[in-house]
Formats: C-alpha cells, structure tokens, sequence
C-alpha cells in the first residue's frame, strides 16, 4: 500500500476495502464515497448480526457494497487493501481481530476520507453543532454554482436523496471536496483543509476548554481562510485568516424559514429556526471563499430542503407537528426546541441520550439550557440510555436527568422503551403543538418518529429496544 508523503495512505480503486461497523453515519458514507471512486466495498454491523437490515445497508448493498456478520467472515473473504474502523470500534472486535491475522493493515475512518481527498481542494466543516447542515449548505451552494464538487456529510441532504444512493455523499468532478470534519475523536487532526469552517465551540464530547484547544490545534492545520461563527474567533485568540461575517440585517424567522441580508445580498432559506440562519451565514461566506457570489448562494439557498433528521417534519400526531432530529448535546438540543417553540406549543420531546459518558458531562448544561427554552406546558420523555460501548458501571442515567429537571420545576419522565415513548407522546401530543424526537446513534429513532405519526404504518415490535 502506497502512503503520500504525509503519511496519509494512497487509495486504489481498483482494491476493496472493509469497513467495520458499515451502517454508522461517517462509516456508510465513506462506504458510499468508495464505491463512487470505483473501488470495491466489504463491511460488517452488530446491527445485522442482531437480524436487523437497516435502510442505509439496503441501499449500500444495492450500490455494490458486499454485507457480512461482524465475525470475521467478512475479512477473510473479502482479502481488502484495508479495514476501516472509527473510534467506536473497541479492541476484541473479531474483524480487527482478523484484520491483524490476515496482514491486512487497519485504518480509521480518517486516514480513508484524507486518501479519498488527493488531487482536489479539501473544504473542511468543524465545530461543535450545525457543521452537517453547513456542509451540506455549501455543497449545495458549489453545486448550484456549477462547481461540481464532492460531497462527504455526517447526514443526508434532502435534495440528494434516493432509493438508490446515500444522500449523505455527492460525487462530481470538480476541484473542491466539501467535508464534516469529526471532532468527537479528534479525528479532524487528520486533515489539512485548504480552507475550513468553524461553526460555533460549545461543551459536547469535551469540556468547552477541551474544545478550544482542540480547534486551535485544528486551525493549524487549515492552510487558507476559516470562516467562523459568532464568538469563535474571540475564544480561539484571534488568527490570521479567520472570517467572522456580519449579517444585516441578521436572521429572525419570516413565513415558516429566517431571512438575513449577507454583503447586501437578502437570503430567504426555507428552514425553521435562527440556528439555521446562521448556518445560511457561514455556508454563503464559505462560498464567497471558494469564488461564488451572494447573488448565486442566495438563488441556491432558496431551494436547500434541508437535512434529514435536522428538524424533518414527519408528519402529525393529534393535531400537533411531529419532527425528527438529530439533536444530542445541549447546544444541539436547545436549538430545536426553541425552533419548535416557534412552531407550536406545547413541545413534547421524546430523546435518548447517545452514551453514559457523554451523558455525565452534559448533565448540568442540560439542566441549565433545558431550563432555559422549556415553556411551561412543554414536556421532555426520557428514553434508556443508548448503549455506545465501554463501560455504563456508575455513569449517568436517564432517571437522574429526569430528577434533577422535576426539581427544577421542569415536566420529565422515563419510559422504557420506544412503544412506550411512543404512546406517551400520543398521551401528550395537542392540536397546534410539537412532538419533537431526538438523538444520535440509534437508527431506530427516525421509525420512532414515523410511528408516532402513522402508527397503523408500523409494527411495534420492530420499533426500538
């Protein structure tokens, strides 16, 4: 296997390569990203060993991708360049296991996305919310443009989506590749951008001193301007290239969608909620870096449905809204419940929490910034914990959440599992509400958020755990 000089190793199209744990959200758009380049793809999932054929492996398999158990199996028929893991794979995985058996070297999924990159101009979106509706922002913008870029997202943009491919991923021919850079296993040290985005910097996977010192090590590598949200250039120190844009006016809601004025350009953009505006912002600014003006983003925008699982409507329950999003940190989730609030009252929110350690260091921001956009006929429905990985043994749960926020004068409860969640929203649900479903890892909660709105549509006992 040829390595660049860099030491970031050189992709062979004409080579297969494996991934492990293929169904993830960065796992199957890489997956995707391969099989656009023409190379082979083998991967494995505990969710198909669980007998659960999810969506994405449906759509991978049918665009050429070859599905094992996590067994092993996989590796020793497939014979790959490589096998690509992210961090949440651990040590004792038979495929890894494998892998080293056979020879066959073992990346993360970042050495493979920096391979995918050679020959074009790496366009990078970090931070700690907001950088997937970013991503696919401006990759719509460059689209529209006529640019023709690659497109690799933590999530599927609407307009992209299909039966047959991962909206996730655009493949074109032109120089830039627009990219959601991961923070949460500081994988997006492994790049050096030619230009980036850094959305915003909050508490998530680290403490917000944590995450200021990992993006200032990050824009070290960015090797052109960064565009940045409000506040970020002041946390990082300054820099030389950073562009923090000033909308004027700045965005506010209008007919269902926010509208701002960038550079005496107005931007109408048909999603809900502010935080969205502000990703408008930071997507047209980027644009601007990549030679695309205002005039142009704002006709692209205009268009952009959105992002799935950010804010989708899904349909209606009882006469209130349902919405399904992908919201797991304070930040995150403080967004979509203000843009809910807009939307309908009361907000009845249905989430799960992505992991017991994320949990414990999110615990008192959650308090605080829940306390801050609930209203006071809103209501949250806790679901378990969504087991990660590592070890649950003493961390936070679910039920101390729920506590803390009832004595804080807050309506919350647990319920069990997702029929359960799902008949207490329809308990809860009113005409002219919300019920907004949230949370990351576990891709039942798209269904879930269906169910509650077409529950005739579903089985229940193919609904969550």
């Amino acid at each position: 296997m040829n390595a660049a000089r860099d030491g970031t190793p050189s992709l062979v199209p004409s080579e297969t390569y494996h991934l492990i744990g293929i169904a993830g959200t960065g796992m199957s758009a890489l997956a995707q990203a391969l099989l656009d380049r023409g190379a082979g793809v083998s991967g494995s999932d505990r969710f198909l060993d669980e007998g659960r054929k999810l969506p994405v492996l449906a759509v991978l398999e049918a665009a050429g991708a070859r599905l094992f158990p996590q067994d092993g199996s996989g590796v020793r028929a497939s014979r790959p360049a490589a096998a690509i893991a992210s961090g949440a794979v651990e040590e004792g995985n038979a495929d890894l296991d494998a892998a080293r058996a056979c020879g066959v070297p073992v990346w993360h999924r970042s050495r493979a996305l920096a391979a995918l990159m050679a020959g074009r101009r790496p366009f990078a979106v970090a931070g700690t919310s907001g950088k997937t509706t970013v991503t696919g922002m401006l990759g719509w913008i460059l689209e529209r443009a006529g640019l023709d870029p690659v497109v690799v997202n933590g999530g599927a943009v609407v307009n992209w989506r299909g039966t047959s491919r991962l909206g996730s991923v655009r493949y074109g021919h032109g120089a830039w590749f627009v990219f959601e850079a991961d923070e949460s296993d500081r994988s997006l040290l492994a790049y050096e951008p030619a230009a980036a985005v850094l959305t915003n910097i909050s508490g998530d996977h680290f403490s917000f001193e944590e995450s200021v010192g990992l993006f200032r090590q990050f824009l070290e590598r960015v090797r052109g301007p960064v565009v940045v949200g409000p506040g970020v250039g002041q946390a990082l120190g300054g820099g030389p290239e950073l562009i923090e844009p000033r909308p004027w006016p700045p965005p506010s809601a209008a007919r269902g969608g926010v509208v701002f004025g960038l550079n005496g350009t107005r931007f109408e953009v048909p999603l809900p909620g502010e935080h969205n505006g502000w990703n408008a912002v930071l997507a047209a600014s980027a644009a601007a870096v990549a030679g695309v003006d205002g005039q142009t983003a704002a006709a692209a925008l205009r268009d952009f449905r959105g992002i799935e699982r950010r804010l989708e409507r899904v349909g209606e329950c009882n006469g209130a809204v349902v919405l399904d999003d992908y919201a797991h940190n304070p930040a995150k989730i403080s967004a979509a419940w203000r843009a809910a609030g807009r939307m309908g009252a009361p907000v009845v929110g249905i989430w799960r929490p992505h992991g017991f350690g994320p949990l414990r260091k999110m615990m008192d921001d959650l308090v605080v910034e829940l306390g801050r956009v609930m209203g006071p006929g809103d209501a949250l429905v806790l679901l378990p914990v969504f087991y990660a990985g590592g070890t649950p043994s003493g961390a936070a749960t679910s039920e101390e959440l729920a506590e803390r926020l009832e004595a804080a004068g807050w309506r919350a409860e647990t319920v069990a599992d997702a029929p359960a969640a799902a008949a207490r929203a329809r308990e809860l649900a009113r005409p002219g509400g919300v019920v907004l479903v949230m949370g990351a890892r576990d891709p039942d909660l798209p269904r879930l958020a269906r169910w509650i709105a077409a529950p005739s549509r579903f089985d229940s006992g193919a609904t969550g755990r």
